[in-house]
């Protein structure tokens, strides 16, 4: 404990910089603050870093993350103790928990685009980060502690470590996306290589509670040529670029997975009750549209107790569809004609059902073709189906296609059956 529970002295000399560095140049202002980086690259064995999914450990997150906010002037003290938004109740947001000695400490969530888009997408433009083409993740609900904030980065490194992992390898995200308060901004810059959304500076980000913010993105694909040129010639607890891209810690626990699936939903009937209807009204609160949005994605009977009532209001021009819990990116390829040495087609598979899937290639592929095709669902689940290339869409991301199976064979039905019915990323592995 006394390795993470250090003296403020360190904390405070930095601040004291930072004030003095106030009128240098920015290029020599960030590599200033690059040289107070401390990151432990053997952290105590008692820190974990994992997935946040049982009540006990989301009620902690949200309570630090509230505690926070409030000491903070980013939002109001709530009755509950607790910092819940809708966006906590998306399959398509993870949020990660630090836990010391089995104590959560530290949290940090990604909110990747689902039904209701970002929270900062209501003051600031991202057109010009979905034309580079990939996902795009929100960096959000960062809090840490206060016993352990005055620690340098032994809590924050690891978690900022895993966050990054977690969007490049499991959560198919390539833009990161954050609204931090002016203050902190030059951090994201100097340390993590972000980029500002816009020079302006919002002054009122109702998400905040009406504080300041400043918008940034970082590109996940070049993120590591960026490290490396910041931080070349660091010893090792001094270099981001290692410690981020090189280093394995066995502190984080990654997420056991059975498909190729992207995101790890944790919202059970049972949670979903406590957190948004017991210990909030977030659910009670939103409009017609939203709580339609919601039930578009919770379609298994075992929510319809839990899920809030339409007040009754007609919703003109908004067509519904059911939404996935499971976003996929199964590699596969296919083969036309009956000959086993015919040219294969690349794809990347990202929707799919009993009778067909669409897939995104940067191959033409010829419509009205029959082929065979091999997708690899999961580590051992190998599907071999006849399928024919049914539509073409092209789009600022890429290419993407329409197949429609001839049969499914009995991994794809298994694949299929599990996510249909599946409440939790728990449940796949069953």
């Amino acid at each position: 404990m006394s390795h993470i529970r250090r003296s403020t002295l360190r904390k405070r000399f930095h601040h004291a910089l930072r004030r003095l560095f106030a009128g240098v140049p920015a290029s020599l202002r960030f590599a200033i603050y690059r040289l107070m980086v401390d990151c432990d690259p053997e952290p105590d064995g008692r820190l974990e870093l994992k997935i946040a999914e049982t009540r006990e450990e989301l009620e902690a997150c949200f309570r630090i993350l509230h505690d926070a906010y409030v000491s903070s002037g980013f939002m109001k003290p709530d009755p509950s103790g607790m910092r819940i938004t809708i966006y906590h109740a998306l399959p398509t947001t993870t949020t990660l928990c630090a836990k010391y000695d089995g104590r959560v400490v530290g949290t940090i969530s990604m909110i990747r685009e689902g039904v209701f888009g970002f929270p900062l997408q209501s003051v600031f433009e991202l057109e010009h980060v979905r034309a580079k083409g990939g996902k795009v993740a929100e960096i959000s609900a960062l809090a840490v502690h206060p016993e352990f904030r005055k620690t340098g980065g032994a809590i924050l490194f690891p978690l900022m470590k895993f966050m990054r992992e977690y969007c490049s390898e499991y959560f198919d995200t390539r833009h990161l996306v954050i609204a931090v308060n002016p203050e902190k901004i030059e951090l994201y810059e100097a340390l993590l290589f972000f980029d500002r959304l816009q020079e302006k500076v919002v002054e009122s980000y109702d998400f905040a509670n009406g504080a300041p913010a400043v918008g940034a993105t970082l590109d996940l694909k070049y993120a590591a040529e960026l490290f490396k040129a910041g931080y070349r010639g660091r010893p090792t607890h001094k270099n981001l670029y290692k410690y981020f891209f090189k280093l394995k810690l066995p502190n984080i626990r990654i997420p056991q997975r059975r498909y190729f699936t992207t995101n790890d939903p944790v919202m059970t009937p049972e949670l979903l009750d406590y957190f948004f209807n017991k210990k909030s009204q977030v659910l009670e609160h939103l409009d017609d549209r939203r709580k339609a949005l919601l039930w578009s994605i919770y379609t298994m009977v075992e929510y319809r107790a839990v899920l809030p009532m339409l007040g009754g209001a007609s919703l003109p021009n908004h067509p519904m569809r059911q939404h996935q819990r499971y976003s996929i990116n199964c590699p596969g390829e296919v083969r036309f004609g009956p000959s086993a040495g015919a040219q294969a087609f690349v794809f990347n598979v990202i929707e799919m059902s009993l009778s067909g899937f669409q897939a995104e290639s940067g191959l033409e592929l010829p419509l009205q073709a029959e082929g065979v095709a091999m997708i690899e669902l999961g580590k051992g689940e190998r599907s071999q189906v006849s399928v024919r290339v049914m539509r073409r869409r092209e789009t600022e991301a890429g290419t993407y296609y329409g197949f429609k199976l001839d049969e499914p064979d009995a991994v794809w039905r298994r694949c299929v059956a599990a996510l249909e019915v599946g409440h939790t990323s728990g449940d796949l592995m069953q």
